[in-house]
């Protein structure tokens, strides 16, 4: 075999052997494409430490429990439903070590005594009632450990800054399959939020890399569609083939530049927007007019793409009534979301 020959078989191999970053996919995902017709969905930050600072409680195991069971996901989906959403995400958990799904795994490895991973799965609860009224679920996860849980940020091997975090990869990602397994297609979509350093941790050729993690989130349902979040960024980009939308973080939905798009998609990827109606995330009054909200919306929606606006929940999870009048704002400027 001459030289040309092998160098050719051999870089066959590695996009065999990769699956990610060097896929060599020639198409465009279209696990989000139904994101282009749904046009708009809504975000709770349902989290533990952020509750218990809203409402003065003290988090515990049983508090979370508590919570987490009387979680009304009837109610939230009819507020859905009624207000015309076509998506819900929800953070399954995030820096607190209180996760809202039971997860054996992480149990396993943390060796976390109670388990700080809710009794009920309410991912589970939640299809069921927005599966009924036509709602897609989707979930966030954090790519990294929970920084304020030290016990399980050393069982996790997690090192915070631009490291490989092989160990805790590996770990991650088999925590993230047992949710995945468990859920199937029940989960439409992932939105993973802090890959700050995709260079240092995920575009290694071999695995865990972004392929691995993708192919982790997606055990148990292929077509899920993915997001890694690098961060802030007012331009929506993509920062690899193995994601299917932009993560779009913004915290200024004025500010936000799309660029180069072709049929909704930046670089193959379709273009998402997540930013917030309150304050902040997951709190606070309503800082937007109705018709700023619908002004920011339409600019995704006439690129081709979707946004996704995070409104401040209840003790139950229910969303809180003053933003609702903003939401059917946007269900009127969007009759043929689905």
């Amino acid at each position: 075999m001459g030289v040309r020959k092998i160098v050719c078989a051999a870089a066959v191999l590695v996009i065999c052997w990769t699956g990610g970053w060097l896929s060599g996919e020639s198409k465009p995902s279209k696990r989000a494409d139904w994101m282009q017709s749904a046009k708009w969905g809504v975000m709770t930050h349902y989290l533990a430490d952020w509750q218990a600072q809203m409402h003065s409680l003290e988090m515990n195991v049983d508090q979370w429990n508590k919570l987490v069971d009387n979680f009304n996901v009837e109610r939230v989906a009819e507020q859905l439903k009624d207000a015309g959403a076509s998506y819900y995400q929800i953070s399954i958990g995030q820096n607190s070590g209180y996760y809202l799904s039971p997860n054996a795994t992480y149990d396993r490895i943390t060796g976390i005594h109670p388990s700080k991973c809710s009794r009920r799965d309410l991912v589970a609860d939640l299809y069921t009632a927005l599966h009924k009224r036509g709602i897609r679920l989707m979930v966030y996860l954090p790519s990294g450990a929970p920084n304020k849980d030290e016990a399980a940020e050393r069982a996790l091997d997690w090192r915070n800054g631009p490291f490989d975090n092989r160990e805790f990869q590996l770990k991650w990602e088999s925590v993230i399959r047992e949710w995945s397994s468990r859920w199937g297609t029940k989960v439409s979509g992932w939105w993973f939020d802090g890959c700050y350093f995709p260079n240092s941790m995920y575009r290694s050729l071999q695995p865990p890399n972004f392929a691995s993690f993708a192919a982790a989130a997606r055990l148990g349902n292929p077509n899920a569609a993915l997001a890694f979040n690098p961060g802030v960024i007012y331009r929506l980009i993509s920062i690899t083939p193995d994601e299917d939308f932009t993560a779009g973080e913004i915290d200024k939905p004025e500010m936000v530049t799309i660029r180069r798009t072709v049929d909704g998609r930046i670089d193959g990827t379709r273009i998402q927007m997540l930013s917030f109606l309150g304050e902040k995330w997951g709190g606070g009054e309503p800082r937007f007019a109705s018709d700023q909200v619908v002004s920011y919306s339409k600019k995704l929606w006439d690129a081709g793409g979707a946004v996704t606006w995070d409104v401040p929940a209840e003790l139950d999870g229910t969303l809180m009534p003053q933003f609702i009048p903003q939401l059917l704002a946007l269900k009127e400027a969007a009759p043929q979301a689905h």
